[in-house]
């Protein structure tokens, strides 16, 4: 089973930007599309944004025109830009293949994920 190791959170203020990334042990091209999720305090864990191996990305409507994400095949590595961020960022953020169905996400397997917190 491919491993995957989030790093890049911290503290940063809003309206600041955070670069995240996400590294896999193996190919992430056999995993396919590749996602990032997040979980703030209290909340469910939910998809941030998703990129499919030929490159094509979607976001949920909090983060769209504010987060990128991208992958590097050869490297094995997904990130996530965060720019302009919000207090209402604030969570622990996971990389994981794109799970369809939330239901599915108690079953899969989450690395430790990286803390981002937006505060002042």
């Amino acid at each position: 089973q491919v491993q995957l190791v989030e790093s890049g959170g911290g503290l940063v203020q809003p309206g600041g930007s955070l670069r995240l990334s996400c590294a896999a042990s193996g190919s992430i091209l056999s995993i396919g599309t590749m996602a990032w999720y997040r979980q703030a305090p209290g909340k469910e864990r939910e998809l941030v944004a998703f990129v499919t191996s030929s490159g094509i990305r979607n976001y949920i409507v909090s983060v769209k025109g504010r987060f990128t994400i991208s992958r590097d095949n050869a490297k094995n590595t997904v990130y996530l830009q965060m720019n302009s961020v919000k207090p209402e960022d604030t969570a622990v953020y996971y990389c994981n293949r794109h799970i369809r169905v939330p239901d599915a996400y108690k079953d899969a397997y989450w690395g430790q994920g990286t803390q981002v917190t937006v505060s002042s």
